[in-house]
């Protein structure tokens, strides 16, 4: 009779998705439009948070003197 061999379990649950957080150091509250797309990222609370995967958002606040990375 032959074994049978279990495969570990593997976790299929999509990985968190890191997100970046920066501080508008002008508003409290605003949408802010990504030039070339139409994109929308609301800020509020004078925070706005985007995936560390979406380089343009990042690139975009990144670029923007009004805004500062906060960890």
């Amino acid at each position: 009779m032959a074994k049978t061999t279990e495969k570990p379990a593997v976790d299929q649950s999509p990985a968190a998705d890191l997100l970046l957080k920066f501080r508008d150091t002008v508003f409290t509250s605003r949408t802010l439009i990504i030039p070339g797309t139409g994109r929308t990222l609301p800020v509020a609370k004078a925070c706005v948070e985007v995936s560390a995967s979406d380089e343009q958002a990042v690139s975009y606040l990144k670029a923007h003197e009004e805004f500062e990375p906060l960890e």
